[in-house]
């Protein structure tokens, strides 16, 4: 080769995209993280909850294949309506680490574009997260259902533990965190498991505030269209002497609530 000629330089591949199983988008607004939020709402879940808002998602056969490439073309759609409502995209479900690979590279696009990130999930399969994954989302909305183990089961069918470990190792990163606590009269409101939750949260460090999320009844009609029981279909929202007391059980503990 001449000495003097040029050499190219070397050139990179973009890696190829993941695919995963979602079950729909949506824009959303002050609910899953700051601002105007894309939601992707990914397909299967590990656990069965008693209030779950979102059935349609529990099952991957349920869903449709995509790849990162087509939703982040979906979401240019939008690009600057979510960006001027100073939002971003979440990644939602179902669970989205029960499909980790196709999470993460969604993850990384998102704020490889300059999208501000957010993840929301209930933290049973946090080890399927890895450091670079959480180094993408700029926000962690972590679901814990109850601090009593045997209540945690009654919700969800699943154990608590993982879900606290996860919560740790989201401090031990500084990942920035939003905990989300569904309030139910007489299943998630004895005192006691709510004092023992905000000691927890609040000894955290990274949490930024917790979301009570009273309980609702407005999915009771997408079971009856799957042909499902609503476990809690006479179960009542919670009324604001129950509100005002959780709220100020967090703040005593110097948590920020919503």
């Amino acid at each position: 080769m001449n000495p003097c000629q040029a050499v190219p330089p070397p050139t990179t591949e973009p890696a190829p995209a993941a695919t995963g199983v979602i079950s729909s988008w949506d824009l959303s607004v002050g609910v899953d993280g700051p601002g105007t939020r894309f939601v992707v709402f990914t397909s299967g879940c590990p656990l069965r909850c008693l209030y779950c808002q979102n059935p349609e998602t529990w099952h991957m056969r349920d869903g449709h294949p995509v790849t990162t490439e087509e939703v982040m073309t979906e979401i240019g759609n939008y690009r600057r309506f979510i960006t001027v409502a100073g939002g971003g995209v979440t990644i939602s479900g179902g669970e989205p680490l029960l499909q980790p690979r196709f999470t993460a590279d969604l993850l990384h696009r998102c704020r490889d574009s300059g999208l501000h990130t957010a993840l929301d999930t209930s933290g049973l399969l946090g080890e399927r997260a890895t450091d670079a994954m959480l180094a993408d989302t700029d926000l962690v909305l972590l679901d814990i259902k109850s601090y009593s183990p045997a209540t945690y089961r009654r919700v969800t069918g699943g154990p608590l533990q993982p879900t606290l470990r996860f919560a740790r190792r989201l401090a031990n990163l500084g990942r920035p965190t939003w905990i989300r606590f569904v309030l139910v009269p007489g299943l998630t409101d004895d005192p006691a498991d709510i004092d023992g939750l905000a000691r927890f949260v609040s000894g955290l460090g990274n949490v930024e505030r917790v979301d009570v999320l009273p309980f609702h009844r407005m999915a009771t009609g997408k079971y009856r269209r799957l042909g499902l029981p609503f476990p809690l279909a006479d179960t009542p929202p919670p009324d604001e002497d129950l509100l005002a007391r959780v709220h100020d059980q967090f703040h005593r503990h110097g948590v920020p609530t919503t």
